[in-house]
C-alpha cells in the first residue's frame, strides 16, 4: 500500500510553463483523504516551494536545495551545510567558466550585483528569497548547496570541468539543461526521502515517486514505485521501474488517479 508520494516540480509536477496542474487541489485532497503523505522533492529554494502551495491548506512535506533541506509538521532539518573554506575554490572555477553563481542558504540565496539581467530573469522563477551581494565569497549563512548556470555549457563544459576538478570531494549534478548543482557528498534527494521514511515510518515499499532529471536519480532508487516522466533524461528512464505521461500531460497525477482507484477497487 502506497503510504508516500514524492514528487519533484520542473519538468515532472509542473508544465512546461512552470504551473501546476489545474486539478492539482482535487487530486491532492484524495491523497489526504487516502490518509498519504505528499512530498515535495525539489532543487528549489524552500521558500519558493512555500509560496508555490500557499493557496491550499496543506500538510505536504518539501525537500528543498535537492536535499539539503528538508520541512514537514512544522520541523526543518539541514542536511550538511557546506564550508566557505571548502567551496571558495571551486566558485573560483565557475567564475573563471564564465558561468552565473547562486550560493544557496539557510535564510536566502545569493548572487553577486554584477550579474546580468538574463539571468536575474531565470533566477527569479526558482528562489522566491534572494540577495544581491558584492562577493559571494563574503557571504555567511548556513551554506546548502551551489547552483550554477549557464545558458548554453553547462553538459558540454560546465559540468565535465567541476565534475573533474571537484568531484571527489562534492555531489556534482545537472538539473536541467541549464543548471547544475553542487552538494556535500551523500547529500542528495535520495537520502532526504530516506531520512523522512524514516521520521514517519514508512517503507521504501509503501514510496511512489516522480522524476524526469539527474538530479532525482538517488530518489528513484529509494522509491519502491518509481516514475520517469515521459520527456525525462534517458537515464532517469532507465532507473526508474514504471513511466507515465509527460509534465505537459499531467502524468504525475494520471498515475496518482491510477493507483488511488486501485485502493479503492
Amino acid at each position: 500500500m502506497i503510504k508516500m508520494i514524492v514528487s519533484d516540480m520542473d519538468g515532472t509536477l509542473l508544465n512546461s510553463k512552470k504551473q501546476l496542474p489545474n486539478d492539482f487541489a482535487e487530486v491532492y485532497e484524495q491523497i489526504t483523504k487516502a490518509g498519504i503523505q505528499f512530498v515535495v522533492a525539489s532543487g528549489r529554494q524552500y521558500y519558493t516551494l512555500i509560496d508555490e502551495f500557499a493557496h491550499l491548506d496543506h500538510n505536504i512535506a518539501f525537500v528543498a536545495e535537492n536535499g539539503g533541506y528538508i520541512g514537514w509538521n512544522e520541523q526543518t532539518k539541514v542536511m550538511q551545510p557546506l564550508l566557505m573554506t571548502e567551496i571558495k575554490p571551486l566558485i573560483l572555477a565557475a567564475r573563471e567558466a564564465g558561468s552565473n553563481i547562486v550560493l544557496c542558504g539557510k535564510e536566502a540565496a545569493y548572487v553577486e550585483n554584477t550579474s546580468s539581467d538574463a539571468f536575474k530573469a531565470e533566477l527569479a522563477k526558482y528562489y522566491a528569497k534572494h540577495q544581491l551581494v558584492d562577493d559571494l565569497l563574503r557571504v555567511d549563512d548556513h551554506l546548502l548547496k551551489i547552483a550554477i548556470n549557464d545558458f548554453s555549457n553547462i553538459e558540454t563544459q560546465v559540468y565535465p570541468l567541476l565534475k573533474a576538478r571537484f568531484g571527489h570531494l562534492f555531489q556534482i549534478s545537472t538539473s536541467s539543461p541549464i543548471w547544475l548543482d553542487v552538494m556535500p557528498n551523500g547529500i542528495n534527494k535520495g537520502r532526504a526521502l530516506q531520512f523522512l521514511q524514516q521520521e514517519l515510518g514508512i517503507s521504501a515499499n509503501e514510496t511512489m515517486a516522480f522524476g524526469d532529471y539527474l538530479n532525482d536519480y538517488e530518489m528513484l532508487q529509494v522509491a519502491g514505485h518509481s516514475y520517469a516522466m515521459a520527456n525525462a533524461h534517458p537515464d532517469i528512464k532507465e532507473v526508474a521501474r514504471f513511466s507515465t505521461l509527460s509534465n505537459d500531460e499531467s502524468g504525475v497525477l494520471h498515475a496518482i488517479r491510477k493507483s488511488l482507484a486501485q485502493l479503492t477497487n
